[in-house]
């Protein structure tokens, strides 16, 4: 690959043979354009948009208290009474969510109690909160 020439004075000219060189660099660009646009295309998503002005949904807190107490927005009822409510909240206001509270010395039968029987009697939006950030 290399060309040595000879000139009139017996000297000779040496010169770096660039062809090899120049055959990497379109190797390397070829292979950066196929690859380029690869890297570049994005996934379009279309999500929903929400109105800024909207209300939050009408909640209650249910509360699970370390001796298994349970508490409907601060009140404290028993079973019957809060399945009676369940109920209601469910025929009435079925987008009512259900804020669930529980202490973290809770027994967890006491806690999933509460969640079969708003399951069993047809609540559905229901959500965990931290004890420490209700009291």
């Amino acid at each position: 690959m290399a060309m040595t020439l000879r000139t009139n004075g017996d000297s000779m000219i040496a010169d770096m043979n660039t062809t090899p060189l120049i055959d990497v660099m379109l190797v390397l660009l070829t292979l950066l354009i196929i690859t380029l646009p690869i890297q570049t295309n994005a996934v379009k998503i279309d999500m929903p948009t929400t109105p800024t002005h909207s209300t939050p949904p009408p909640h209650v807190d249910v509360t699970v208290d370390f001796d298994g107490t349970v508490l409907w927005d601060g009140q404290a009822i028993d079973r019957a009474t809060l399945d009676a409510r369940l109920a209601s909240l469910a025929q009435r206001t079925p987008d009512t969510e259900i804020h669930l509270y529980a202490d973290r010395f809770a027994k967890y039968d006491t806690v999933a109690r509460v969640l079969s029987d708003a399951q069993r009697l047809g609540v559905t939006h229901i959500g965990f909160g931290d004890t420490a950030a209700y009291q």
